[in-house]
């Protein structure tokens, strides 16, 4: 889903009058973040494991051109073959001369957060591709025509009663049922027929090893399993910044992704594919092939600061932890990536010019800085990215939309304070015509007086008081 702001204020403003909604997110962060806490009771281990996590991951990037190559060495020695895509259109059309090559029609997928990134759903059904969602939270986002808005439960803005009137309108030969456990079994037995039935099945990676060429998946459905195995082809799609060095590297990043993500201690399933069905073997598909997508990635690499963006593993925490995603949901910004991580990925993927105002959807709180497992100093980042979307110099970063939010009348104010503040006979004589024209300041200020009553400055300078009555320390 790839949009633009110009309906940002129109998404917040129906986001904040859906109560339901409003309160479905609250309820569910509150678990989630409870459950994470209680998988953390130890601070000095928790921040020694999120500081090996940040170092593993920070090591990766500082090598990724030679750990991409040392990958696709590995995978293609495995039987696996590795396909190279700068762009989500490129990316889109190397899954469907895949799927033509092999005369395949359908698809299943598991869960993968880079296939939305690349709207891929659309575009396979645009060329004539079924393509059916086999993770819960995506299927019932799919018959319900939404997009995620969360990236590890996709349909946490619902509960059971909307899903069970979707199911009830979507099957009607289903028996109606508010059952959580019912529910479940329904949509499992419509999903079991088309796992046997789809000629290609497709998912994500949560991280890919290069010093063995292994693609690991996390999940708990145990949906994943079946779509890269059931099916004679699996096609596997993923960002490039999601390998590793090595093997070893992989326990204390699921550590950290899964009691983030869920709070859970390990995940149900733990895939690891290294190579395609071998003679003798019974399951497995006859064919894997991997999709690397740019997309931007390294254009965010070269910039020292932006590239901890790259460190993300999607586990979700600062997400679970904005006040701001809770009160919107994850609809209400627009983007693939919601909440503090999307505020500062999507600007430099997209373009500040698209989707820049989201730099406005985030208090500076400093709680998704804290609960990051790979400690990625998202309130840095994002205010880095509000400087860049005002700021009228080059930027070395290139970042798409550089300076596209900065207003001339803004601009205008900010230099004329400049000018006044060095100045200091010239400020005394504004702060002198600021306080005894005080009565005459406007109570209409633009979006400062939206949610707020209109400054007046103060009947006497601070500096002044200060003067008169001293500094009292105690």
């Amino acid at each position: 889903m790839q949009t633009t702001d110009a309906g940002f204020d129109i998404r917040i403003r129906d986001a904040l009058g859906n109560e339901r909604v409003r309160e479905n997110f609250r309820r569910a962060m509150d678990g989630l973040m409870q459950r994470r806490l209680d998988l953390f009771p130890d601070p000095e281990a928790m921040e020694s494991l999120r500081q090996h996590g940040m170092r593993i991951k920070a090591s990766a990037l500082s090598r990724l051109p030679e750990l991409l190559e040392e990958l696709e060495s590995k995978l293609i020695a495995n039987g696996i073959k590795v396909h190279w895509a700068e762009t989500p259109l490129e990316a889109n059309q190397i899954v469907l001369d895949i799927m033509q090559s092999h005369g395949a029609t359908s698809m299943i997928k598991g869960k993968s957060m880079v296939s939305e990134e690349m709207e891929l759903n659309h575009f396979l059904e645009q060329h004539g591709i079924d393509v059916l969602e086999s993770d819960l939270g995506e299927f019932i986002l799919q018959l319900a025509g939404e997009p995620p808005s969360h990236i590890v439960a996709p349909a946490i803005h619902k509960d059971r009663y909307q899903i069970a009137e979707l199911f009830r309108e979507k099957f009607p030969d289903i028996p109606y049922s508010e059952d959580i456990d019912e529910l479940t079994q329904s949509a499992r037995a419509i999903l079991r027929d088309r796992f046997e039935t789809a000629e290609v099945g497709l998912s994500g990676v949560n991280f890919a090893v290069a010093e063995t060429g292994t693609l690991c998946l996390v999940e708990n459905e145990g949906n994943g399993r079946m779509s890269t195995t059931v099916p004679p082809v699996h096609i596997a799609v993923t960002g490039i910044e999601k390998v590793v060095e090595k093997f070893e590297q992989i326990p204390p990043l699921l550590t950290l992704l899964t009691r983030s993500a869920t709070g859970q201690p390990i995940t149900t399933y733990f895939n690891m594919i290294s190579r395609p069905r071998q003679p003798g073997e019974l399951d497995g598909p006859e064919a894997v092939h991997l999709v690397l997508l740019d997309n931007g990635r390294s254009r965010i690499r070269v910039d020292e600061e932006l590239l901890d963006t790259l460190r993300c593993i999607r586990c979700g925490a600062c997400i679970n932890h904005c006040p701001v995603y809770v009160q919107l949901g994850g609809h209400a910004y627009g983007t693939v990536y919601p909440g503090p991580i999307g505020i500062a990925l999507e600007p430099q993927r997209i373009g500040i010019d698209k989707v820049g105002t989201l730099t406005s959807a985030c208090t500076m709180c400093g709680a998704c800085g804290e609960v990051c497992p790979v400690r990625i100093p998202l309130p840095k980042l994002i205010n880095r990215l509000r400087a860049e979307a005002v700021d009228g110099l080059r930027s070395d970063a290139a970042i798409p939309g550089h300076g596209s939010l900065r207003k001339s009348t803004e601009a205008r104010a900010w230099w004329l304070w400049q000018q006044l503040y060095a100045r200091p006979r010239l400020y005394r004589t504004f702060t002198w015509f600021a306080t005894s024209l005080r009565g005459l300041t406007p109570r209409r200020l633009g979006g400062w007086t939206r949610y707020r009553s209109a400054p007046k400055p103060a009947l006497r300078p601070l500096r002044e008081l200060a003067r008169r009555e001293g500094f009292r320390h105690e």
